[in-house]
């Protein structure tokens, strides 16, 4: 793969992810230009995420059904329309409807990433796929910001055209970049929507790699939803724009993910995996101190956040390259397995912190990341200890004479 490709397809990454993201900040805008109620933008951000979770059961799977160049393309075409008839949107119904089409077909980082992994060697998957993730990163972080201050200067519509427009022209060139690949499967549709079902059953590599992402995703969603909370409760009382200035911090998994890559590539995701899940359990105690506020108590949160950021991110790194390795012919499907663990992971870590926090406070919700972390990490030294302890043979009848 060259650097001009690798670099169309992380910016691809970026720009996908990044449609999820934007609408977040200009909800309050898009409620006011459309003469609603200030909470009803945020129905625009709840269509969009429910519109990538579909994508990702619905669409990524026939990743693996049909040739990647097209069907990226078809992605980024219909996402681009998507967002432009939201730029269009004359009132809240056709926006949100918008924002759902938009929401299913960005999942364009989810099929680049199955592609890259099958047109790289297998030495060098490790450092691809931190690269795309780092993209991926960089869109989440920088959406809000883009969208926000493009929608304060222009109105809401703005960062839509302009996405819009992004995509349409990333279509254009991934057409002429991608080399054609073909299918690696026949199997009609429905077959191929049951199928990350058959795999999670048949392939404990994949099970193990979805229990540690969605272990830790849960923790870290748990941390995020009630981060929050903290900043602006009588602790800090600190408005909802420090957690924005206090998410930026994420920025450095975007230099981490390709050196965790590549340590991938050179030792195994294994021994990531470990340092990582240690990471996160080492975030867990330095989050715990800003419980007391304060400079130092503002310190620890920075400090907690992005060494659960960089832990986090770099363990999807490892855990992606195991999944990739699975089985080279269904990624698509291996990838729909892993990244619905991986939200529904999320989704419960977010619902599972709010009543931490109301029982047990800030600590309690950092005990709650520790103790998810230690599950995924004792299943994964259960692993490594299964690995390195050598197969018990007994000798032939023959050989004992």
């Amino acid at each position: 793969m060259s650097r001009r490709m690798l670099a169309i397809l992380t910016l691809t990454c970026a720009v996908a992810v990044g449609n999820i993201y934007f609408p977040q900040a200009i909800a309050p805008l898009v409620a006011t230009g459309l003469h609603l109620p200030p909470d009803a933008g945020a129905l625009v951000v709840t269509a969009t995420q429910a519109g990538y979770t579909a994508g990702i059961v619905l669409l990524v799977p026939l990743g693996d059904r049909f040739p990647h160049r097209p069907f990226l393309v078809t992605l980024l075409v219909l996402t681009g329309l998507g967002l432009l008839a939201a730029g269009c949107a004359p009132a809240l119904p056709p926006l949100v409807a918008a924002s759902a089409l938009v929401g299913l077909t960005t999942v364009a980082a989810q099929v680049v990433g199955p592609l890259a992994a099958g047109l790289v060697a297998a030495e060098r998957r490790g450092a691809v796929l931190g690269t795309l993730l780092s993209g991926s990163t960089g869109g989440m972080l920088l959406a809000r910001t883009f969208s926000g201050t493009l929608g304060e200067w222009l109105g809401w519509r703005a960062p839509y055209l302009v996405a819009a427009a992004l995509a349409l022209l990333l279509a254009a060139s991934l057409a002429v970049t991608v080399p054609l690949t073909a299918a690696s499967t026949r199997r009609r549709y429905p077959a191929l929507l049951a199928e990350p079902l058959r795999l999670l059953r048949a392939e404990p590599e994949l099970r193990r790699s979805c229990l540690y992402q969605a272990a830790v995703f849960a923790g870290f969603s748990a941390v995020w939803t009630c981060l929050a909370l903290l900043l602006t409760g009588p602790a800090y009382g600190l408005g909802a724009q420090a957690v924005g200035m206090l998410a930026l911090v994420g920025a450095a998994t975007m230099l981490c993910t390709p050196v965790a890559g590549r340590l991938v590539d050179r030792v195994g995701p294994d021994p990531v995996n470990l340092v990582c899940m240690l990471g996160v359990l080492v975030s867990a105690a330095v989050l715990a101190a800003g419980s007391f506020g304060g400079a130092a108590g503002l310190a620890a949160l920075t400090l907690g956040t992005l060494v659960l950021d960089v832990a986090m991110q770099c363990g999807m790194v490892a855990n992606q390259a195991r999944v990739y390795a699975v089985r080279p012919g269904a990624r698509g499907r291996l990838n729909t397995a892993y990244m619905t663990c991986a939200y529904l992971g999320g989704s419960a870590g977010s619902w599972l912190g709010v009543r931490v926090w109301s029982a047990a406070g800030w600590r309690g919700v950092c005990a709650l990341l520790a103790l998810l972390t230690t599950l995924a990490l004792t299943r994964h030294l259960l692993s490594l200890r299964r690995c390195a302890t050598p197969p018990i043979t007994v000798p032939s009848r023959s050989a004992t004479g």
